[in-house]
């Protein structure tokens, strides 16, 4: 595990708090009794940790060696709470508990491994004090101290202590691996958010450039259809003439798939019928050559009526590009289907099914990214519109392909008119 050194100053802190906690707990203790305790090697004791304390500034300061300095607090940390459990009387007193406040340093800040070498330290050290006190190897701080304890008494207390060492190792490891997870994942958050952030605002500013390039671009091409119209042109150059008004038409709807997508405008929702709007938009296909005689195009079921509230400019969107895309799919011609029926609770259901090439596992993943396409010169926009609009209206995509076997996209749209936004 790392460690920077804001650790350490977060380790100093807390061992100041703790340190303090404990000289106020002893003052109110002292000035609560009738008597006055011996408190005197306590208050050494404490005074010796503030000492510390400020040693462990210095270091903290001008030490570059972080990991060393932070095992050399642990050390002494444990030695100092051996002395504050000894002066209290080892077993009869009640200040082992403070092994535990190391225990979850070294887990916080050193990482699990070293919180369990700490409790090693923490569990040898106690039971060597306890053990010798009671077998008087190590005499008691004060001769009253000396309690009437059983050796399975004082063998039952040291595991159970032992026990409670280990146990705090693994909960506050436990406890601090979710927390250095929960700051990896809130950090990843926040970089994503800053990426999307500057992608929104990069995808503002496109969209103004897009916006401003359509009028110029709007006006060339009419400019250059009236002159095609009004001069005499030689072969040569009516074709570059068309060349010219072909290309700015494949601009001209290259910028109005960014607007829609970057940019959605305001929309008129009123009641429409799906079926009509996919057959005016194949009409408009035709006209404009891409859809020819080599593919077998229907709408079923043939004259039934859908209807849907909602923005028939926007489904206009959906079947352009769903059917542009099995189009290319399908460069030698097929069969290219449109079902549209009642969904689940009322809902609408929209089929679209192409005998074209199919896609790849990989393929179908990525197919709604915005500017990812599988086509040879294609922008990767009109799928992504297709995305942005069922999501819109609260509506899920089902997608089935494989290669070479044709694919079939699924659009299932909510029956409340309540889910359609901008509605007024």
């Amino acid at each position: 595990m790392r460690i920077e050194k804001r650790n350490i100053r977060t380790l100093i802190t807390a061992r100041l708090i703790i340190v303090t906690t404990l000289s106020v707990a002893a003052v109110v203790i002292q000035l609560s009794t009738v008597s006055f305790l011996p408190l005197e090697w306590f208050y050494i004791l404490i005074l010796a940790s503030y000492a510390l304390t400020l040693l462990y500034m210095a270091l903290y300061r001008w030490n570059t060696r972080v990991r060393f300095q932070a095992f050399l607090q642990m050390i002494f940390d444990l030695l100092l709470i051996s002395a504050l459990v000894y002066v209290s009387g080892g077993l009869s007193g009640n200040m082992y508990f403070l092994f535990i406040f190391a225990i979850s340093e070294a887990s916080l800040v050193l990482g699990s491994r070293a919180a369990y070498l700490i409790a090693s330290l923490a569990a040898i050290f106690f039971g060597v004090l306890a053990d010798g006190m009671f077998y008087g190897i190590i005499p008691y701080f004060h001769e009253g101290q000396a309690p009437d304890l059983s050796a399975g008494f004082v063998l039952y207390t040291i595991f159970t202590a032992w026990t409670l060492f280990f146990v705090m190792a693994f909960l506050v490891n436990y406890l601090a691996m979710s927390l250095r997870k929960a700051r990896a994942a809130l950090g990843a958050a926040r970089r994503e958010l800053e990426i999307k952030e500057r992608l929104a605002a990069a995808g503002r500013m496109s969209a103004i450039i897009a916006h401003e390039i359509r009028n110029p671009l709007a006006a060339i091409l009419g400019s250059v259809q009236v002159l095609k119209g009004e001069l005499a042109l030689s072969e040569e150059q009516g074709r570059l003439m068309d060349i010219v008004i072909g290309e700015s038409r494949r601009v001209s709807q290259t910028i109005d798939q960014f607007l829609n997508l970057a940019a959605p405008g305001h929309e008129i929702f009123m009641t429409f019928d799906l079926g009509e709007v996919a057959r005016e938009t194949a009409t408009m296909l035709r006209m404009s050559g891409e859809l020819d005689e080599r593919v077998t195009f229907r709408v079923l079921p043939e004259g039934a009526r859908a209807p849907f509230y909602g923005s028939p400019n926007q489904f206009k969107q959906v079947f352009w590009n769903l059917i542009r895309n099995a189009l290319k799919a399908m460069p030698d011609g097929g069969a290219l289907t449109i079902e549209i029926g009642r969904g689940p609770k009322g809902g609408v259901d929209i089929r679209v099914a192409d005998t074209g090439k199919g896609m790849s596992a990989a393929e179908r993943d990525r197919m709604f990214e915005p500017f990812y396409s599988r086509f040879e010169g294609g922008q990767g926009l009109g799928l992504a519109v297709v995305r942005r609009v069922v999501d819109d209206y609260g509506g899920t995509i089902r997608v089935a392909s494989e290669p070479n076997k044709g694919t079939a996209i699924g659009l299932t749209f909510p029956a409340s008119p309540g889910d359609a936004p901008g509605k007024d």
